[in-house]
């Protein structure tokens, strides 16, 4: 016969669905799943995370996180491990999106057929501004994207008509 567990013990608490995907779980589960799973648990939930690293299981990892921080209760390794991979996530994630914000930039540039000089004169910022954007030094605001689309978009027409004049009848 096996000794009662008391509440509050590992027996009480939820248990991860292993048969539902990680973003399905919720967070008393993701809790359960730090405190006790194994590491085959925990690389699901990384794999979550790096996924969608600001998403419900990367959110739900955060919390667990800080309220295990603020209630004293550290999670072992694992806290330092996840935090880490949130991190990580999350810069490469935005990495990944200036890369195509610059792509987008250079796209409108080709399409415009404008200079870069004259591109950027044209959205109203200095020409050092705009070739660092399509560096990927700076990133513009979306304000800014906007009006590039739109100088693109009418330049782009201007050439498509000027290349295929329509024959008036």
């Amino acid at each position: 016969m096996t000794a009662p567990v008391a509440p509050g013990g590992a027996a009480d608490r939820p248990q991860p669905d292993t048969g539902r995907p990680v973003e399905f779980w919720s967070t008393a589960a993701i809790r359960a799943a730090l405190e006790d799973g194994d590491i085959a648990v925990w690389q699901r939930i990384v794999v979550a995370i790096k996924r969608d690293p600001f998403g419900r299981t990367s959110r739900q990892v955060e919390e667990v996180l800080e309220t295990s921080r603020a209630g004293g209760d550290e999670l072992r390794g694992i806290a330092k491990a996840m935090q880490e991979v949130l991190s990580r996530s999350r810069t490469h994630l935005e990495v990944n999106e200036r890369a195509e914000v610059t792509r987008h930039v250079r796209m409108l540039l080709d399409r415009s057929g404008l200079s870069q000089r004259e591109f950027a004169s044209r959205i109203g910022v200095p020409a050092g501004t705009f070739a660092d954007y399509l560096a990927d030094a700076d990133c513009p605001s979306a304000s800014l994207m906007i009006r590039m689309r739109r100088l693109s978009d009418r330049f782009a027409r201007m050439r498509a008509q000027r290349d295929n004049p329509t024959v008036a009848d």
